[in-house]
């Protein structure tokens, strides 16, 4: 017995298996296969899930491969598995069943609701075949009487139309009375097959009647066509009954395209005279010529799409006509933008263009307005961005060269104030200006601007760039550093004639530096505020605005003004001092009575430059340059041993005197720095115009030769000047220096150096500052 129930568990374990084989293995024959191909090769413990499983040979190669352990936990392991397809096996057979089940109720049902249909079937063939013989007999007792109905009612339709025709040039006539010309379009087109067929016989009458209707309908509707008091759309309805009539509209087609082109120019010359005011009567009436305009707009749309319904093959030359119309606006916004467009009117006027651009998409899109739009607006923008910054740049060059013409003759100490403080304000208030217009274009919420943002990004930032550039050459032609080009000539005419005036150089030293210092930064922080952003350049181009490069353009050129200015002031004073030592002769020179009336000029020179300077120039840390404060590496002219030698041989022939020589022993042993850094303060510039001009002055005695009466001529008025000078200079021991030096290199190239006593010096001295007070109020 358990022999037996082993037999049947093995069976059944293998009939388990051939099922879940069928059931998983779409093809038994090649898995048997390639199991028996398998097994023959090697044997493996996955053999288990194939076909040729062996039993025996699998339980040897588990026993070889795995201990007791191993055997056991493998035994879990295929007694749950072997469960689970237990499981399986039953609900397959399970939901199979169902289904089963199911198909056989479902066959039932069918047998059931089959029974008694032939029955019934045979039942409606029977009344079918009886409906349709009486049919028959229904339709062959009518026949004769539906053949003589049929008969008279073509006969009423026939008489009808020869009605008609008799009827048709009275209805003609009706029809041109009452200006019905599509009515009566529509009755002789109608009546044209019967006219061709008997035209010529029975119906000649009628038809030579309508045919001469039909030209004073041809001869009405031309006259409508060419008519300026007929709308639009009326025109293009008498060519389209023209057309029905068979009139030749080719040349009607050309006709009625010029009348739109000359359409199109009236719009835009009523486009031009738009009002841009900001008043409430301004707006009122803004208002209503906008809505003007967008009426004409529409009707010019209407009547492009009757042309375009009129003449099927007509779009390419719409397109052309429709691209006129931002055309001519954008050359009209050009004309605008060449005068002084505030940036609320350039939105305006491009808020004009975009309406009438979508109102003419929708009728003709083929012309592809949008993208024809934005092209020229992308100009447009840019062109309105460029002239801002030329505006600015004239705002600017008149704010300085207008004061500046006005300086001349002026005595008023804040005539220069007024210069600088007016060009400060034409640099930061109109870079501010026009931040702000640009601002407004990228605040407005309008769909041609949005997808122009970052373009205007990078073209403002490249514009501020490009503009501080040019404002640079500009300060540069205006103070004579540069030659003018063909460009620039026009803004050398606000410069009366080409003289440039120093104060004019002073003051774009100054502004340079205000540039640099202020104007600079805050427009560095209202960029990245407002406009940082673009990116349409690229980045390997780097950034479109630079502050830092302007800054170092505009702090080399406000040294450079400075220096310029010095030069010019130093320069007008060497001419004085050349005229003073080449017209006398020197060695024939008369003993000195008074200080020359060349000091006089000199001081003069001196006071304009340093009423130039304080009315510019910010001052500096007040500090006196004391001789005993001196640390520079500059040495006197004369601390040489070849000069030692030279003055001690003059001091043994000429007998110097005791002034002289404490001059010369104060040079010999002191150092000083004469020529130092120029800064922008007054203090800087009137010490280094002085420095220079005294240095001239010594360069200048050196080339003459003196005698004693000459050598005290120059003594008196540089001990003069010392009295006068001491309070001008910052750096008093520099110019005591230089004055000393003055006088040294005039006792060289005296014949006989012997000065004037201190008490005749003093006298004299003391002679002419009293002689200079009482000119003074008088003058």
């Amino acid at each position: 017995m358990e022999v037996a129930n082993e037999v049947a568990m093995d069976d059944k374990a293998k009939r388990m298996r051939d099922l879940l084989s069928s059931f998983y293995s779409p093809d038994p024959n090649n898995n048997n296969n390639n199991s028996n191909n398998v097994s023959s090769r090697f044997a493996t413990l996955d053999t288990i899930n194939t076909t040729s499983f062996d039993a025996d040979q699998y339980m040897n190669l588990l026993v070889q491969k795995s201990n007791l352990e191993g055997l056991l936990q493998r035994h879990v392991e295929m007694a749950a598995e072997i469960k689970n397809l237990d499981t399986d096996l039953q609900m397959l057979v399970y939901e199979n069943y169902n289904k089963f089940v199911s198909a056989t109720d479902t066959i039932k049902r069918m047998k059931n609701n089959i029974v008694g249909m032939e029955t019934n079937m045979e039942q409606l063939l029977e009344k079918i075949m009886s409906v349709q013989s009486k049919s028959d007999g229904v339709n062959t007792s009518l026949f004769e009487k539906r053949e003589h109905i049929e008969k008279l009612h073509r006969t009423r339709n026939l008489l009808r139309k020869v009605q008609f025709i008799y009827d048709l040039p009275a209805r003609l006539a009706k029809c041109i009375k009452s200006e019905a010309y599509a009515d009566a379009v529509k009755y002789y087109t109608g009546a044209m097959p019967i006219f061709k067929a008997y035209g010529d016989s029975s119906f000649q009458d009628c038809k030579r009647a309508s045919e001469e209707a039909i030209a004073v309908i041809t001869t009405n509707l031309q006259g409508k066509l060419f008519s300026d008091s007929e709308s639009i759309q009326a025109r293009a309805e008498a060519v389209m009954l023209l057309k029905q009539l068979n009139f030749p509209v080719d040349n009607l087609k050309a006709q009625l395209f010029e009348k739109l082109e000359q359409f199109l120019v009236d719009l835009h010359l009523e486009s031009k005279e738009i009002p841009h005011t900001s008043a409430d009567q301004g707006n009122l009436r803004e208002s209503a010529t906008s809505a003007a305009h967008e009426a004409s707009i529409r009707e010019f749309a209407e009547a492009v799409r009757a042309y375009r319904v009129i003449f099927h093959d007509s779009e390419q030359q719409l397109s052309r006509l429709a691209q006129n119309l931002p055309k001519m606006h954008f050359e009209a916004t050009q004309q605008h933008i060449k005068t002084q467009l505030a940036s609320c009117d350039l939105v305006a006027m491009l808020r004009i263009i975009w309406t009438d651009v979508l109102l003419m998409d929708e009728v003709l899109p083929e012309a592809g307005l949008r993208d024809f739009t934005m092209e020229a607006a992308d100009v447009a923008v840019k062109q309105y961005i460029a002239s801002r910054f030329s505006h600015l740049l004239l705002d600017i060059s008149g704010a300085v060269v207008k004061v500046g013409n006005q300086m001349e003759g002026v005595e008023e100490e804040n005539c220069l104030q007024a210069t600088l403080e007016a060009s400060k304000k034409a640099v930061l208030q109109g870079s501010m200006d026009v931040l702000l217009d640009f601002r407004q274009l990228l605040d407005e919420n309008l769909e041609l601007l949005s997808k122009l943002r970052d373009l205007v990004v990078d073209w403002v930032q490249e514009g501020f760039q490009d503009f501080f550039k040019k404002l640079n050459d500009h300060f540069l032609l205006l103070s004579g550093k540069k030659y003018p080009s063909g460009q620039d000539l026009s803004f050398r005419e606000g410069i009366q004639g080409d003289k440039i005036l120093p104060a004019l150089v002073l003051v774009l030293a100054q502004l340079s530096v205000f540039v640099e210092q202020n104007a600079i930064p805050r427009i560095t922080e209202d960029i990245a505020s407002f406009f940082s952003g673009g990116g349409s350049r690229g980045y390997e181009n780097g950034p479109a605005f630079v502050p830092a490069e302007i800054c170092r353009t505009f702090r080399a050129a406000g040294e450079k003004f400075l220096q310029h200015y010095i030069n010019m002031r130093t320069q007008k004073i060497s001419v004085v001092l050349n005229k003073r030592f080449t017209t006398p002769n020197w060695v024939k020179h008369k003993e000195p009575r008074e200080v020359h009336m060349f000091v006089d000029l000199l001081l003069q020179e001196v006071d304009s430059i340093v009423k130039e300077v304080e009315s510019i120039l910010p001052e500096g840390v007040n500090r006196k340059h004391r001789r005993t404060d001196s640390s520079g590496s500059t040495t006197s002219s004369r601390s040489n041993p070849l000069r030692d030698d030279r003055m001690v041989q003059s001091n043994t022939q000429k007998a110097r005197s005791q002034l002289l020589e404490s001059h010369l022993a104060k040079l010999f042993k002191q150092k000083m720095e004469i020529f130092t850094k120029v800064e922008h303060t007054q203090e800087s510039v009137i010490t280094t115009i002085a420095k220079l001009c005294l240095k001239s002055l010594q360069e200048f005695a050196r080339l003459q030769t003196f005698n004693r009466s000459g050598f005290q001529q120059i003594q008196l008025d540089i001990h003069f000047l010392k009295t006068t000078l001491k309070d001008t200079a910052d750096d008093e021991a520099a110019v005591d220096f230089l004055l000393d030096e003055v006088i040294v290199a005039a006792a060289e190239r005296c014949l006989d150096p012997i000065p004037l006593e201190p008490s005749i010096l003093d006298r004299l001295t003391q002679a002419k500052l009293a002689k200079t007070r009482e000119q003074g109020p008088t003058s």
